[in-house]
């Protein structure tokens, strides 16, 4: 439901960014609905930080990176609901296995997953764990971790911005559409975050991120017209191992 508050920000919304993009125990009012998604940058940086720590303590004791990618990879993944997965997944299936919006849609409401969406899976957790594995190596692995985990999770608040609702139900248009100043401030907030984490690299990490965003919302606005939660999940995955991928490479020429 749409709420009569139409402040830009509100420290209520972090919380709501929280109960919308993890599983942690929070309390949260959904009122605001997709005014808040200026804050899902930094639920981002709420789920790094923890599953930082038992991947650092790990690391310590002496837990080969390879293994502790594993870790990483899974505390993000039970922490976030396996959400953006699960929309990666539907996604993939939707976009690839219908001829028109139409028949799009009806499969990425299907519970059930296909071939295009088990491939999608697997292919994404490939490349995270290897990215991760190779950036786990460096020391100050945890800042670029951070970095992208911001980055990818504020596209999809300017994927809500810039798409229209691709049907009249769901989750995505339950909360309504995020403001292009909200969308903004929270991309903002993650470039500025990325630029203090890795310096230069971060801000190329951002100029590919918001590459990523029009390129996932030309894609939807093509295959179902407009954007659904499914999208914005599907867009977090992609932008997070374009940036991965990305990190790998700046890693070479940079202190990262």
């Amino acid at each position: 439901m749409a709420s009569s508050d139409t402040s830009p920000f509100r420290p209520r919304d972090i919380n709501t960014a929280l109960a919308l993009l993890t599983r942690l125990p929070v309390k949260a009012d959904f009122s605001r609905g997709a005014r808040a998604a200026w804050a899902y940058s930094i639920a981002g940086a709420a789920l790094a930080l923890l599953a930082a720590l038992p991947t650092a303590a790990l690391l310590f004791i002496g837990l080969p990176p390879a293994l502790a990618a594993v870790v990483w990879l899974t505390a993000m993944i039970v922490m976030s609901g396996a959400m953006h997965e699960d929309g990666l997944a539907d996604t993939a299936d939707g976009f690839w296995g219908g001829w028109d919006k139409v028949r799009r849609l009806e499969i990425m409401r299907d519970s059930h997953i296909g071939a295009y969406g088990v491939i999608a899976l697997c292919l994404s957790i490939a490349a995270r764990w290897g990215a991760i594995a190779i950036l786990l190596e460096a020391d100050v692995w945890l800042f670029g971790l951070l970095a992208v985990a911001m980055l990818s999770r504020a596209n999809m608040t300017l994927v809500m911005a810039a798409l229209p609702h691709a049907r009249s139900d769901g989750l995505s248009h339950s909360q309504g559409r995020a403001p292009r100043t909200g969308a903004l401030t929270g991309f903002a907030l993650a470039g500025v975050t990325a630029f203090g984490c890795v310096g230069v690299p971060g801000v190329i990490l951002a100029g590919v991120a918001f590459v990523m965003a029009a390129l996932c919302s030309a894609t939807a606005r093509v295959k179902i017209g407009g954007q659904t939660g499914d999208v914005l999940g599907a867009t977090q995955q992609i932008t997070e191992i374009t940036l991965l991928f990305t990190l790998v490479i700046l890693a070479q020429y940079f202190s990262i």
